[in-house]
């Protein structure tokens, strides 16, 4: 039997053991376990991220807004609402002139608190009229009405916003990236500016009579006679007559106020321009 060559051997057992080294790291994992399972968490993370964001709705303010409806006449006198208006809810309301002056004055006292309460319930002027008022009743709720008209033409409250693009979701009116903030309030209160009327010239029996008034916040804040009559006891007719007329003028806030006694025609001469000054200044 032929013997082998020692060298042969030595250059076979080299390759053999060069061929298992390459099998152990064919073996070996492709990648490390440690990297792995960072890579999953970033993973997570980046899934579990929050995405920009479009549609936000901006919330409305609660801002409250005072409001004064139209002065609404009446057989018996003028009627005016004036209401506060907070979150889309009436707070309050309050009538700045009903009829006055004989049994009104005792017929409005009963009703306009009832009517006042109702339309702070109802939130609206679809309100019942109060027995034995009807008149008051009627004008209450056209003035109520007229000043929630005024509420929703204000604008105002709460306004839809969207933000469109990456980043971050904006709040309020923001478009594009980023964030961004927007304020949609809106309240609207009408300045009480004082305004000086002057009524007509009435022609009596006894002389002229015109009246002057200053109105402010829906009020009559002053009166005072511009004409009355004048000469022999005309001076001391009107000398007592015409300081009651301006007070009752500016106490009931419309031009349904009683005669003086003893005055009987300057009494209607002064209620008559009273008038024609109160619709002059829109009531």
């Amino acid at each position: 039997m032929k013997k082998s060559h020692p060298l042969r051997r030595i250059v076979l057992a080299g390759a053999a053991t060069v061929s298992g080294i390459v099998l152990l790291l064919s073996l070996k994992p492709a990648s490390d376990p440690a990297a792995a399972s960072a890579d999953g968490a970033a993973q997570q993370q980046a899934s579990a991220a929050p995405q920009g964001s479009g549609g936000v709705q901006a919330a409305g303010g609660t801002a409250a807004q005072t409001l004064t409806g139209d002065v609404v006449k009446t057989e018996y006198g003028n009627v005016q609402v004036r209401i506060t208006v907070a979150g889309g809810k009436i707070t309050s309301a309050a009538a700045l002139q009903s009829p006055t002056g004989g049994r009104s004055t005792t017929v409005s006292t009963d009703a306009v608190p009832k009517l006042n309460k109702a339309a702070v319930t109802a939130g609206s002027a679809d309100i019942d009229a109060v027995s034995g008022a009807t008149y008051t009743s009627g004008g209450y709720k056209k003035s109520l009405q007229s000043a929630l008209d005024k509420a929703g033409a204000a604008g105002g409250g709460s306004a839809e916003a969207s933000g469109t693009g990456g980043g971050t979701g904006g709040t309020g009116n923001a478009t594009g990236g980023g964030s961004g903030s927007g304020d949609a309030n809106g309240s609207g209160s009408g300045a009480a500016q004082a305004k000086t009327v002057t009524g007509k010239a009435v022609t009596t029996d006894y002389g002229p009579v015109q009246v002057r008034i200053t109105v402010a916040g829906g009020k009559i804040t002053k009166a005072e006679a511009v004409q009355q009559p004048k000469g022999g006891r005309s001076d001391q007719i009107s000398g007592d007559a015409v300081p009651k007329l301006n007070a009752a003028a500016v106490a009931a806030g419309n031009a349904d106020i009683d005669a003086v006694s003893g005055a009987t025609y300057t009494s209607g001469g002064y209620k008559e321009s009273l008038q024609s000054a109160l619709d002059q200044a829109g009531g």
